[in-house]
């Protein structure tokens, strides 16, 4: 539940209320929630807006997950698939984007500007096997690259994954991580 929460606005939020608290608390010649106001109040408001400034929204599901997958999720999921899943659903602090680390390896982000953005993901199956789909807009890195470091991702992301690549529209790729049963 607490990675669904913005940690930026909760500081925002509790930072400007004791804040402003402070100030009614010196008009008001309060010396006590005075202090409280100005030295948690202020820090925290602070804290707030430099969390809200690098924050990364959580990817949304495409489609709902069907029970019988959320079966076959916990029994066949990788601990690479939940961590992914996991990882890109949840609000991130400081990354540039979702996955930037692991695209930068692959040699799928040649610059900031270049770089697939994950605008989706969704849990399906696949021939018996739970299949974790990546939705990316890549509108710079055509199919023809992500084919070619199709091994290197099946390596990266193994063991235990089958990497299945397809492209849905002219920018859209969608990259399936499919256990294997191994």
């Amino acid at each position: 539940m607490l990675r669904q929460i913005s940690l930026g606005t909760l500081g925002l939020s509790v930072g400007g209320l004791l804040t402003i608290i402070g100030f009614v608390a010196y008009a008001a010649n309060n010396a006590t929630l005075n202090l409280v106001g100005f030295f948690y109040g202020f820090p925290l408001l602070l804290g707030g807006l430099a969390l809200k400034a690098n924050e990364l929204k959580p990817i949304p599901f495409s489609q709902p997950t069907t029970p019988s997958v959320l079966r076959l999720r916990e029994q066949q999921a990788t601990v690479t698939q939940n961590k992914i899943r996991k990882d890109i659903t949840r609000y991130c602090y400081g990354q540039d984007a979702h996955l930037d680390g692991a695209l930068s390896f692959l040699g799928l982000s040649p610059s900031d500007e270049d770089r697939p953005e994950v605008t989706g993901l969704r849990e399906t199956e696949t021939d018996g096997a739970y299949t974790l789909i990546l939705e990316f807009d890549s509108p710079a890195i055509p199919i023809s690259v992500w084919q070619e470091k199709q091994e290197k991702m099946t390596k990266y992301f193994g063991p235990g994954v089958i990497v299945q690549i397809t492209q849905v529209d002219e920018d859209e790729i969608e990259l399936a991580l499919v256990t294997d049963g191994q």
